[in-house]
């Protein structure tokens, strides 16, 4: 299988490596909007054996043929970037989200429903071993009712200034994991929302109309409670974590030995790896379990995990914690679904 990859950021040349190292990838062709980037790449590749081959556009890109693609292109691109795809009928993996509006996303979702190629939205949370645990504890009855949740994703470091305005903003572009991963681990949807927002590092958050810590309270329809926080500033490293509590039991994703929780209990040594400092590393096995998934969906020997429309659920309840945040008000999901 001969592979497109639409994209050259850190998280496209990590998918590089990965999708190279697949059973039945026999190669790659590569472009970006910059396009030297997309040469650099391909050029690291072919250094270590690897078959890479860098186009200088979309349009040569399918040109030169190749049976499926991945995006990891701005987020600003997605939508485009998908119709273009499904428009040649290649089956596309794009991550997430699919767009920046509810109104883009639902054009994605409408165009995807109408073509037989499938669409696999990037929520690698739901290929990661504690996540998935958590998921299978819950649907087995095992944790009994849930009453409460607590999701967390803070990052060691602030993105760059420039990254902000095309992000969609800290819920829609860090939070919306949390927020699928609680509808995927549950089988339950949030019906309300309420959301608070703080900036206390750099100005260029505001300056870009974003926040750089938040905060937010969801319901369910079946009366389940969960928070929901994240942070551009967390000093002790890459910290994503789940609590799943019951009335049996409960579970917590998370708490491995890299995890940053410093103890301020005496004589507690516990962790004692060094703390994660991004995302790649902390996700490294799901990003892999999930691009090998996707080369089963492309070849027509799996199931899509992760439609466009699944995401739109999650994009919705990004919507409302950032209607809440910003009229300081609990919002239902209903009223963003509209």
């Amino acid at each position: 299988m001969q592979l497109g990859l639409i994209g050259t950021g850190r998280i496209g040349a990590m998918h590089s490596r990965t999708l190279l190292g697949l059973d039945g990838v026999t190669g790659l062709r590569i472009t970006d909007a910059l396009p030297d980037r997309a040469a650099r790449l391909a050029a690291e590749l072919r250094a270590d054996g690897l078959a890479a081959e860098a186009v200088p556009t979309e349009e040569e890109l399918y040109a030169a043929g190749v049976d499926a693609v991945v995006i990891t292109a701005a987020t600003h691109a997605h939508a485009e970037l998908i119709h273009r795809a499904l428009d040649r009928g290649k089956p596309v993996f794009c991550e997430k989200p699919v767009a920046l509006d509810l109104p883009g996303t639902r054009e994605v979702v409408r165009r995807s429903t109408e073509v037989d190629v499938p669409l696999q939205i990037g929520f690698q949370r739901r290929y990661d071993a504690g996540y998935r645990a958590a998921r299978e504890a819950v649907r087995s009855g095992r944790l009994g009712w849930l009453h409460t949740l607590r999701a967390v994703t803070g990052d060691q470091d602030p993105p760059p200034a420039e990254y902000l305005p095309t992000s969609g903003g800290l819920f829609r572009d860090c939070s919306i994991h949390d927020f699928d991963a609680l509808r995927w681990v549950t089988g339950r949807e949030v019906v309300s929302a309420c959301a608070l927002g703080a900036n206390r590092g750099a100005a260029f958050f505001a300056e870009a109309d974003d926040v750089d810590t938040c905060v937010a309270l969801l319901e369910f329809d079946d009366g389940t409670l969960a928070t929901v926080s994240a942070s551009r500033y967390n000093g002790a490293g890459h910290d994503v974590r789940l609590e799943v509590c019951g009335s049996l039991g409960a579970l917590f994703v998370g708490h491995d030995d890299r995890a940053p929780l410093p103890s301020a209990e005496q004589g507690v040594p516990w962790p004692s790896g060094t703390p994660y400092r991004t995302f790649l590393e902390r996700f490294r096995a799901a990003y892999v379990a999930e691009l090998t998934e996707f080369v089963e969906v492309a070849a027509g020997r799996a199931d899509n995990p992760c439609t466009a429309a699944e995401a739109l659920e999650a994009l919705c309840i990004a919507e409302a914690c950032e209607r809440s945040r910003r009229e300081r008000r609990p919002v239902s999901i209903a009223e963003v679904r509209g």
